[in-house]
């Protein structure tokens, strides 16, 4: 029997995408250090971008050092900039950013991210995306930080507002102030959006084979 310190979870491993800064404010690194908690407790292993710097450093060693395995994914361009002294867990190197989120996605249950500048949001919106199209049926959960992402939670809302997103596709976005309600609620979660394309027309297991694809052509 499980103690209540410890629980288990539906994910086996989540991917976090998250800054390789800290960000101005201790908020954002305590709640990294939050997210890695949740994830120990519940057994859940971590999947993110490789580096050993910023907020990444933070949760990676967080979940590294409470027992559960860590896949770092890092394409090779960026070793030299985000990673520092000795790695954690395992490591894997990819050829770009392409093969990176491929690769992250299809190792992964579902995706969690911190605050994170351009780099972070644009892995999120990816799998925002890939869910709308059919590509995936996994949570995309939002740690909304002190307000961090107020501004982009508003914009999706005037996004459904404006006709741009359909309501449906506006609840694949799940949102939370703190790690443990968001993992909670992204355990409840069952999609309400029509897929553009049916999940089984997509080959996900070529999702690897995306950037060769397209640097032939």
């Amino acid at each position: 029997m499980e103690d209540g310190n410890t629980r288990g979870s539906k994910f086996k491993r989540v991917c976090v995408f998250c800054g390789s800064n800290f960000g101005n404010r201790q908020v954002f690194s305590d709640a990294a250090i939050e997210l890695g908690d949740e994830l120990v407790k519940r057994k859940i292993d971590l999947v993110y971008g490789g580096g050993s710097v910023g907020l990444m450093g933070l949760i990676s060693q967080k979940v590294h050092e409470g027992g559960c395995h860590v896949l770092g994914v890092i394409p090779k361009a960026l070793m030299p900039l985000e990673i520092s002294g000795q790695t954690v867990g395992e490591v894997r190197t990819v050829v770009d950013m392409h093969e990176r989120k491929a690769a992250m996605a299809k190792e992964s249950d579902a995706f969690i991210a911190l605050p994170g500048g351009y780099g972070t949001m644009e892995e999120l919106l990816e799998m925002i995306t890939w869910s709308q199209l059919g590509i995936h049926k996994k949570p995309v959960g939002l740690l909304n930080v002190d307000g961090y992402y107020n501004c982009l939670l508003a914009l999706f809302d005037n996004g459904v507002e404006q006709g741009f997103i359909k309501p449906g596709a506006r609840d694949i976005v799940v949102s939370a102030p703190s790690a443990k309600e968001l993992v909670e609620k992204m355990e409840q979660y069952t999609p309400s959006h029509k897929q553009v394309a049916p999940h089984e027309s997509w080959n996900t297991e070529q999702l690897g084979d995306y950037p060769k694809q397209q640097n032939a052509q």
